[in-house]
């Protein structure tokens, strides 16, 4: 059986599914990456604090607080980079294994779709999975980088190089968070991608439920409430 032939099992239901996907995948992406400052992300009001951080580190003696702070930030990333490549080995173990796959499929009372079928819709949480690992790699790695610049940033600030370093260190810092809010998203589309095993009304379903959580967390939470309101640390 050809490919084209395997493609026959899924409908036009499925493409419009899967691109819809896609679409809300990169569209809440851009909106929460570019909110503007009219009604700003939660990604968005914590890179002004991190800038800040940085401007605050360098007066700050000893910096024992800044690199505790880093290593957290390191170890999450770490943290969910471990988990994603163990869940992508899952995912991809499952794709090699047609009788589990059919086990599966009988399970959900599709005993009809052939594994292949299955094995595309896999491939697809695979891949959400494999995003979400060089995201969180690289964030690693950005966060490293950051730690070697905040190093560089003298205690001084009447050095001229004090506050440009600590500027240079901020926007790294952010990229790093930026790239790990994009793994995280990545995971949470994942998730809902699985919803494609059910049929493509539950990935529809998924897709919305999927989006609407993370636009009510970067835009309608109460934490981004907190960081808006100047005179929450007020006593």
């Amino acid at each position: 059986m050809g490919f084209y032939e395997r493609l026959g099992g899924f409908t036009q239901l499925d493409a419009v599914a899967v691109s819809l996907l896609i679409i809300c995948w990169i569209g809440i992406g851009i909106l929460i990456e570019h909110s503007g400052r009219r009604r700003p992300s939660v990604t968005v009001l914590m890179a002004d604090y991190r800038r800040a951080w940085m401007r605050q580190m360098v007066t700050r003696q000893p910096r024992i607080f800044d690199a505790q702070t880093l290593a957290s930030l390191r170890q999450s990333t770490s943290f969910f980079a471990s988990t994603s490549i163990l869940a992508l080995g899952g995912i991809l173990a499952l794709i090699g294994n047609t009788e589990r796959l059919i086990l599966v499929a009988r399970d959900l009372t599709l005993e009809g779709a052939p594994a292949t079928i299955w094995q595309i819709k896999l491939l697809l949480v695979a891949l959400f999975l494999t995003n979400s690992f060089l995201k969180f790699v690289w964030a690693n790695r950005l966060f490293g980088y950051c730690a070697v610049v905040m190093a560089a940033v003298l205690n001084d600030p009447a050095d001229p190089l004090a506050y440009p370093r600590a500027a240079q260190a901020g926007e790294l810092n952010i990229r790093a968070a930026w790239n790990f809010n994009r793994g995280l998203r990545s995971i949470y589309f994942a998730l809902g991608t699985l919803a494609w095993l059910l049929g493509p009304w539950m990935l529809l379903v998924a897709t919305a439920v999927t989006l609407w959580i993370l636009w009510s967390r970067e835009f309608a939470s109460r934490p981004r409430s907190i960081l808006i309101d100047t005179g929450a640390t007020k006593p």
